[in-house]
C-alpha cells in the first residue's frame, strides 16, 4: 500500500512539476534497494520512478515526438535537424545488449538486467536532455546530486561513529569497521561517490570563481545575494569533505586512487600545472620516505595483496572462458556466474607473510598449504571494467563501450575549447569519467542499477554542456 501511494504521489508530482520529480529521482538513486513484484514481475522503486517520469513526459510531448519522428521520413524536408547526442550509440547499445539477452537464452535475470542497466538508463538519459536543457537545468541536476551525496555521506559517517546499521558483523566491529551507508557492501559507497566528488569539485570551482567576482563588486549586489553565494559554497564544500570521509571510512581503495588520478587531471586541465606537479612531487616523496605507506602503495599497485590476488585469479578464469569460443558472444547478459563455473578455481595460495620460500613450501608442506589456502567465490562480474562489458555484451559491446567513453572525452575536450560558461564543471565531468575508468580496473562501476543511471547522467550532462538552451525542445531531432 505504501508503494502504491508513493507511485500515485510521484505520478501527480511528475504531471505538475516534472523537473522536481526527476530531481527527486536523482536524489533517491539508492531506492533501487527497495524491491518488490508487480504481477509477478520483479521491479524496484527506482524503476517505478523512471517509468512514471518518462511516461508523463511522453504523454505531455506526444505530438512533438510523433511529428519529429515522422518528419525524418519526409522527402525534401528543409527543417533544421539537430543531431541527438549519442543517437547511433544508443541504438547500437540497445541492439547489442538485447542480443546478449538471447545469448543467455532470454532468462528472467538477463531480461531484468537489460531493463535495469540499458533500457531504463537510456530513458532517463532522454528525460535529462529534454527537461534540463534550459538556463537553470544543470544547476538543478547538480543540486540533486549534491543532496544525494550528502545524505549517503551522513549515513556513512553515522555508521562509522556508532557501528549501527551495518549488518555484516565483521564490518561492524570497531577494529575492522567499514561503512556501507544505504548499500550492502563498502565498495558501493566508493563506486557511487567517487565520480561525484570530481563533478562537485568542478561545480564548486565555478561557484567560487563567480563569488570572487561578486565580492569585488559588492557595492552593487545585495547582502542577501552574497549570503546565498556564501551558503552555497559552504554547502558544496562540506558535502565534498563528508563524501571523501565516507569513501575513506568505506576503505574503497579503488575510489581513492581514482579520485587522486582525477584530481591530477583536474589540475592539469585547469591550467594549474605548476601546483599540480608540486603536489605530485610532495605526495611521491611522502610515500617514498614513509616505508609503511610505500609498502602499502606497492602492494596495491602491483595487486600483491589478497584482494589483488583474487582479482587476478578472476581475470585468468574470465580469459579462459572467453577464449573458449566466447570471444565474440561473451557469456551473455547476467550469465557470467553460470558460464564461469567450469573455469573456476575454488581457491588460491596466498603468501600473506611474504615468505621467500613460499612456492617450495606449498608443494611439499601440507600443513603450510592448508594455512595459506584462501577459498575464492564466484562473483557476478569479473571486476574489471573491460572484462565486465566483454563477458556481458561480447566483443562488439566492449568496443562500443570504449567508443562511448572515447566520445565522452572528445565532447568534454571540445567543450573546453569552446566558449562555455561552466568550464570547471566541464573539467569535473571529464575527471569523473576518469575516476570511473580507474576504479573500474578492479571493480564493477556500471552493472548496478544506480551506477548505470549515474553513468548515463554524466553522458547527458557532458552533452548538455555543448548544447544551446532549449535546443531539443524547439528543433527537429
Amino acid at each position: 500500500m505504501l508503494i502504491l501511494f508513493f507511485t500515485i504521489f510521484f505520478l501527480i508530482l511528475s504531471w505538475r512539476r516534472l523537473d522536481l520529480a526527476v530531481m527527486f529521482l536523482i536524489i533517491a538513486l539508492p531506492s533501487y534497494l527497495i524491491r518488490f513484484n508487480v504481477f509477478g514481475i520483479p521491479t524496484t522503486l527506482l524503476e517505478i520512478m523512471i517509468l512514471s517520469a518518462f511516461f508523463t513526459w511522453f504523454i505531455k510531448n506526444f505530438n512533438l515526438v510523433k511529428n519529429n519522428f515522422l518528419n525524418n521520413f519526409k522527402k525534401q524536408n528543409n527543417k533544421i535537424k539537430i543531431k541527438y547526442p549519442f543517437d547511433w550509440e544508443i541504438i547500437l547499445l540497445l541492439l547489442i545488449s538485447f542480443i546478449s539477452v538471447s545469448v543467455a537464452y532470454y532468462s528472467s535475470s538477463s531480461l531484468g538486467a537489460w531493463k535495469a542497466y540499458f533500457f531504463e538508463p537510456i530513458l532517463f538519459f532522454i528525460l535529462i536532455l529534454h527537461i534540463f536543457n534550459n538556463k537553470n537545468g544543470k544547476e538543478k541536476i547538480l543540486l540533486s546530486l549534491v543532496t544525494s551525496t550528502l545524505l549517503i555521506s551522513l549515513v556513512a559517517i553515522f555508521q562509522k561513529i556508532t557501528g549501527l546499521l551495518i549488518f555484516n558483523e565483521f564490518w561492524a566491529t570497531p577494529e575492522t569497521r567499514r561503512i556501507v551507508s544505504f548499500f550492502g557492501y563498502p565498495n558501493a559507497v566508493g563506486l557511487y561517490l567517487g565520480p561525484l566528488v570530481l563533478v562537485i569539485i568542478g561545480w564548486l570551482s565555478d561557484v567560487v570563481k563567480n563569488f570572487q567576482f561578486s565580492i569585488s563588486n559588492f557595492q552593487t549586489i545585495s547582502n542577501s545575494k552574497i549570503f546565498k553565494q556564501f551558503f552555497k559554497i559552504l554547502f558544496i564544500g562540506t558535502t565534498i569533505i563528508l563524501s571523501v570521509l565516507a569513501i575513506y571510512f568505506a576503505r574503497s581503495e579503488g575510489a581513492i586512487l581514482g579520485i587522486i588520478v582525477g584530481l591530477v587531471f583536474f589540475g592539469l586541465l585547469a591550467n594549474k600545472k605548476i601546483i599540480t606537479f608540486l603536489l605530485i612531487i610532495l605526495f611521491s616523496c611522502g610515500i617514498y620516505i614513509y616505508s609503511p605507506a610505500r609498502n602499502l602503495f606497492i602492494n596495491k599497485i602491483t595487486l600483491s595483496d589478497l584482494s589483488g590476488q583474487i582479482r587476478q585469479q578472476q581475470w585468468k578464469e574470465t580469459s579462459k572462458m572467453l577464449k573458449d569460443n566466447r570471444i565474440i558472444s561473451g557469456a551473455g547478459l547476467a550469465n557470467y556466474k553460470k558460464t564461469i563455473l567450469p573455469y573456476h578455481q575454488e581457491g588460491i595460495f596466498f603468501n600473506s607473510d611474504n615468505d621467500p620460500d613460499f612456492h617450495h613450501k606449498t608443494v611439499f608442506n601440507e600443513a603450510y598449504k592448508k594455512s595459506h589456502w584462501q577459498p575464492t567465490e564466484i562473483y557476478l562480474y569479473p571486476h574489471n571494467i573491460f572484462l565486465n562489458f566483454w563477458s556481458e555484451l561480447g566483443l562488439t559491446g566492449l568496443l562500443l563501450f570504449i567508443w562511448i567513453i572515447g566520445k565522452y572525452f572528445y565532447l568534454g575536450i571540445r567543450n573546453q575549447k569552446s566558449e562555455i560558461r561552466n568550464k570547471y564543471l566541464n573539467i569535473g565531468l571529464i575527471c569523473a569519467m576518469i575516476v570511473i575508468v580507474i576504479h573500474g580496473l578492479v571493480d564493477v562501476p556500471y552493472f548496478k542499477n544506480d551506477l548505470a543511471i549515474l553513468f548515463w547522467l554524466l553522458i547527458a550532462m557532458i552533452s548538455l554542456m555543448g548544447l544551446s538552451p532549449n535546443t531539443l525542445s524547439s528543433r527537429k531531432f
